[in-house]
């Protein structure tokens, strides 16, 4: 049977690596779920800091094992602050397309090179 550990560190690791591979892409779409996935990730990783507990209820009572209400705190905090960071990139990236016409990060289009001496008899 699968811990629940393992399969909470795989999802971390699968998503800090799919929004890695995302932000490295030429197009502006793709670098901002890159960067969402990647908040995704962390927001994971300060949840499973908190201890991973079945059934254990938070610090109201005296009890044995009781689960850390801090890192929820901080995922809550983290949840709202990655979504007004990602309306502001979304922003940024409507402006850029807006102003210079294509969606590529850096501002280029690649143009096919094309031999000029081609079109000549």
């Amino acid at each position: 049977m699968i811990s629940l550990e393992l399969l909470l560190s795989s999802a971390i690791g699968l998503l800090a690596a799919a929004g890695i591979y995302l932000i490295l892409r030429a197009r502006t779409f793709p670098v901002v779920l890159g960067l969402a996935m990647i908040g995704y990730a962390v927001n994971l990783f300060l949840f499973a800091m908190g201890r991973i507990h079945v059934n254990a209820p938070a610090v109201l009572t005296e009890t044995a094992q009781a689960t850390d209400p801090l890192p929820q705190a901080l995922v809550l905090t983290a949840i709202v602050i990655g979504f007004a960071t990602t309306a502001f990139i979304v922003q940024l990236a409507l402006r850029s397309r807006f102003e210079s016409g294509t969606d590529h990060v850096d501002s280029k289009e690649e143009i096919p090179q094309i031999d000029p001496r081609e079109d000549e008899p």
